[in-house]
């Protein structure tokens, strides 16, 4: 069952033949124009209320289908989520940064559908896993305190939005575990500072640096920073790069954002996968609805190095490998098939799973025979073998696979 899969356009998106969510959304769809001046941003495949699937074939949801056909879910997930598709998969393509934002977990998200619904429209939670397609850079997680407490050695305007006493208390505080709360005061007195002295202390700041040499640029990272401000004047979630982890995700490389974990996609593309919602809790590098205090309270303050953050899959056979994150929403496998080799057959789930075809050409067959290039994307159902014979053998075949984690 090929789908047709909807398309959002956010404006820190790729725009035109840039993104890679356009580029794939082209083959599969010959008629569709492609607009240079509009950002192509996420490509979602899945049943989410807010961009569902369609059957390319058929004038039906994805989610009625599986309704109506519960078994090509499989037991286990029946089981688990009852007759619903338990993620959503997305292609993201990233121009600037996206929002420092949290996910709530399970009760957290519960209670704020209930108290907020208008901006919290589902209850559920939302781990998510990127994989990189192209270099990918990101914030992640806390940083080590002793980087967080160097960047307020070096940088006084810093001091001066947190305050001094609040720094200090950071500087003498003994390591207070998981919950550093000599952390959260201070990320807080950063996050809730008066707009206007934020953006003079930034702007100060920057000014003060911009004629620097290459070594404190390096180390204060002030190519970054001038490129967030570039795009959010004065926003103190440039400031973040002081506190969050930076990474590059290489391709194939893949970081997993449990509940409560800070972090900021900043540019790149990516395959995406999370539980089925769209609760994001916004604090800075965004021109949507901020929730400053929820996502103080939210918040676990754990600090490890960027290396803690990059997860790691397994291998399942030659062609494929799989990430599997600690909750039973969704696992992602990667699915590389050699130049040369002319078939392939794709590993059997026992549950409902979406795949996406990033680059190749194949005639698959299960129920039916099919040819799909790039940017195809099919619903598969439960215990279905599927054999692959490979079209265009000349360059490795990329595809992506998402499934329940039961």
């Amino acid at each position: 069952m090929e789908l047709r899969c909807q398309i959002q356009s956010y404006a820190w998106g790729k725009c035109g033949s840039d993104s890679i969510v356009a580029s794939l959304m082209k083959p599969s769809n010959p008629n569709i124009t492609i607009d240079e001046k509009t950002p192509y941003a996420e490509l979602w495949m899945g049943t989410h209320s807010n961009g569902p699937s369609l059957l390319k074939d058929e004038n039906k949801s994805l989610d009625d289908y599986i309704k109506e056909n519960k078994h090509t879910l499989g037991s286990l997930v029946l089981d688990k989520f009852g007759s619903q598709l338990p993620f959503l998969f997305k292609i993201l393509s990233v121009n600037k940064a996206l929002s420092i934002q949290v996910h709530p977990n399970k009760s957290e998200a519960e209670e704020l559908h209930k108290s907020q619904p208008s901006v919290y429209k589902d209850s559920n939670h939302k781990p998510e896993l990127a994989i990189a397609l192209t270099p990918f850079e990101a914030l992640c997680g806390f940083r080590p305190v002793s980087e967080i407490k160097n960047y307020l050695k070096l940088i006084p305007e810093l001091s001066v939005i947190i305050g001094e006493d609040v720094v200090l208390e950071l500087f003498t505080t003994v390591s207070e575990g998981p919950l550093n709360l000599s952390l959260k005061k201070c990320f807080q007195k950063l996050m809730t500072c008066d707009e206007n002295v934020v953006a003079q202390q930034l702007k100060k700041f920057i000014e003060r640096v911009s004629s620097m040499g290459p070594v404190i640029r390096q180390l204060l990272n002030l190519n970054l920073l001038e490129r967030l401000y570039s795009d959010y004047p004065g926003d103190v979630g440039c400031f973040g790069i002081y506190f969050f982890n930076y990474l590059t995700l290489q391709p194939g490389e893949a970081m997993y954002l449990g509940a409560n974990e800070p972090h900021a996609y900043l540019s790149g593309d990516c395959i995406e996968c999370m539980a089925c919602s769209d609760n994001v809790v916004r604090a800075g590098l965004t021109p949507k609805l901020k929730d400053t205090n929820t996502l103080i309270n939210l918040l676990s303050y754990k600090c490890e190095p960027s290396s803690a953050k990059r997860f790691q899959p397994s291998r399942e056979d030659d062609c494929t490998e799989v990430f599997r994150p600690p909750v039973p929403d969704f696992a992602v496998s990667r699915i590389t098939i050699p130049p040369g080799r002319a078939s392939y057959t794709l590993i059997e789930r026992s549950v409902g799973s979406i795949l996406i075809i990033v680059n190749g050409k194949a005639e698959i067959t299960f129920s039916t025979t099919k040819v799909l290039n790039r940017g195809s994307v099919i619903f598969i159902p439960a215990n279905e073998r599927v054999y692959m014979k490979v079209l265009c053998g000349c360059h490795p075949m990329l595809m992506f696979q998402a499934f329940a984690n039961v």
